[in-house]
This record gives C-alpha cells, sequence and structure tokens, in this order.
C-alpha cells in the first residue's frame, strides 16, 4: 500500500537509512510485484516521454478552438531578445511551462503529472534544470521518484482532480511535487522537500478550475507557468532553510478542507471565475456555433 503521508515515508527514510525517492521507489516495486530495476526503467520511460514531449512543440500549430499553441514560441523570441524581467533560465522555464501546455491542448502526447491540465509544470523545473546544468540523467530519474510519492499523498489524503478541489489540486499539486523534486535535485534533505511542497501547496491553496468554454486551454495553459515559478521558488526557500511552519501533510489535509467548501461553479464546470466572465461567455457562444 502507498504512503498516505510524508510523515510515514520519512520515517521510513529514517529507519532504514535510505532516501526519499528510493522509499517511494521500493514502494512502487512491492505494490505492483515487480524488481526494482523494472520499476527504474518504468520510471526512465516516463522520464524520456517528457523529454520528446517538450521537443515535438510546434510554434505555429494552435489548439482546435484557436485559443491556444503559439504561446511558447512566443516567450521563446521574448526571452531570446535578451530583455526578459525574470533572466534566461526563469524565461526558460516559462516558456516550457506553455510549450507542454499548448502541447496538450493541441493533443500532442505529454505525461499527465499529476494531470493532463497540470503537466507543463514538472517538464518546465525538471527538464529546464537538467539541460540548463546537464545533471545526471539518473539524478533526474530519482527526481521523478520523489515527485511520484509527493502526488501519490497528496491523492491519497485530497484529491488531483479540478473537478474535485479546484486547481489547486492540479496546478497547485504539480508544483507541490516540482518543489520537492528540483529539491531533491539540489541536494536537499528529506525534511526540506517536505517544507518546498508545503509551501508550494500554500502559495496556491484556493486556486479555482475555471476553465473558459470547459477547455483546458484558457487559464490553463498559463496557470502552468506559475506553477512551476512557485515551485523554483519554494525549493529555494527549503534549500535556504526556510520552514513550513505547518507540517506537509497538514497543509494537504488544509487543501482537502478548502476544496471540500469550494462552490460547485468553481471546480471545473466552465461556470464560475474567468469562464463566467463576458469575454468567457463570448468564446462559449462561438466554440458551441
Amino acid at each position: 500500500m502507498s504512503y498516505q503521508s510524508m510523515e510515514e515515508a520519512q520515517e521510513r527514510c529514517e529507519r532504514e537509512g535510505i532516501e526519499f525517492w528510493k522509499a517511494v521507489q521500493l514502494e512502487d516495486a512491492d505494490e505492483r510485484g515487480v524488481t526494482e530495476e523494472d520499476s527504474w526503467k518504468e520510471m526512465k520511460r516516463m522520464w524520456q516521454a517528457m523529454l520528446d514531449g517538450l521537443d515535438a512543440y510546434e510554434p505555429d500549430r494552435m489548439s482546435r478552438s484557436g485559443l491556444v499553441g503559439k504561446e511558447g514560441g512566443l516567450m521563446d523570441a521574448y526571452r531570446q531578445a535578451g530583455d526578459t524581467l525574470c533572466g534566461d533560465f526563469m524565461a526558460k522555464v516559462m516558456a516550457n511551462a506553455l510549450k507542454m501546455g499548448c502541447n496538450n491542448a493541441c493533443m500532442k502526447r505529454i505525461v499527465a503529472a499529476p494531470t493532463a491540465g497540470a503537466c507543463g509544470v514538472m517538464p518546465a523545473v525538471l527538464v529546464t534544470y537538467y539541460r540548463e546544468y546537464e545533471v545526471p540523467e539518473e539524478k533526474m530519474i530519482e527526481a521523478m521518484y520523489v515527485a511520484a510519492g509527493v502526488g501519490q499523498i497528496i491523492a491519497n489524503r485530497a484529491y488531483l482532480a479540478g473537478a474535485s478541489g479546484g486547481c489547486q489540486a492540479e496546478i497547485g499539486s504539480g508544483s507541490g511535487m516540482a518543489a520537492a523534486a528540483i529539491c531533491h535535485v539540489k541536494g536537499g534533505s528529506t525534511e526540506q522537500l517536505g517544507h518546498a511542497c508545503a509551501m508550494a501547496l500554500k502559495n496556491l491553496m484556493g486556486l479555482v478550475c475555471d476553465p473558459v468554454g470547459g477547455l483546458v486551454e484558457v487559464p490553463c495553459v498559463k496557470r502552468n507557468v506559475g506553477g512551476a515559478v512557485n515551485a523554483l521558488a519554494a525549493a529555494d526557500m527549503a534549500l535556504a532553510g526556510i520552514i513550513s511552519q505547518i507540517p506537509v501533510d497538514q497543509v494537504i489535509d488544509a487543501m482537502k478542507e478548502v476544496g471540500d467548501k469550494m462552490d460547485v461553479s468553481l471546480r471545473e464546470t466552465g461556470i464560475g471565475g474567468v469562464a463566467g466572465s463576458p469575454k468567457g461567455m463570448e468564446v462559449m457562444e462561438r466554440l458551441n456555433m
């Protein structure tokens, strides 16, 4: 049975003298009845799919609705002009988050980590860092295990679907997963992984799911950027020694409470939030023609 809390996973790490990623791998192998080697091969396959998905982006391709598609290319062009506010690396992160979100809208292959709507957060953080700093691939696959373990705990204690808990369950969870994962890549401790995840989740708590026209395009694609940037900020804070005063498991429980109280119009119905704005309704009418 998968871990029900970060505390449970951390206790195993301390008891057996292993890293968090290894505890996740061992649990995966045991739960699926496979060897550690087979578990690693499967995670490597998903990592490669993430790399391939990013490379498959086409800047001139638009979604069928015509709402999104070019954003990744526009961000690339802006970055290459050399006058960004956040610097070259962060601009690459933003561009890659947009590219994967557009890929999803354009029906290209993506890795739903944790969901299709949040598919740009993890690759924006992990793939960009991997290629920018030439990190060994083995370290990135370990980071994938970290993200998977965090995601499973969130799923066990709360939820990952926007229809259940708003976009905090999708972009928020993806941001928490990415924050813990990149924290591992940077040498963070098991405790720091938890703090990074907790801070990322808290920053996006209450985020509603309000897709215009019911499509996972607006504002979803651009929210992947927010999730990726937030993940890096949370990881940097954790690595600096800043802690979340609220333990990560309790933050996840709070996220569930907030999602349960969220009005149904703000949970992927395409009715509330920006979906219900005058422009959102205009788009809806056009798409239904």
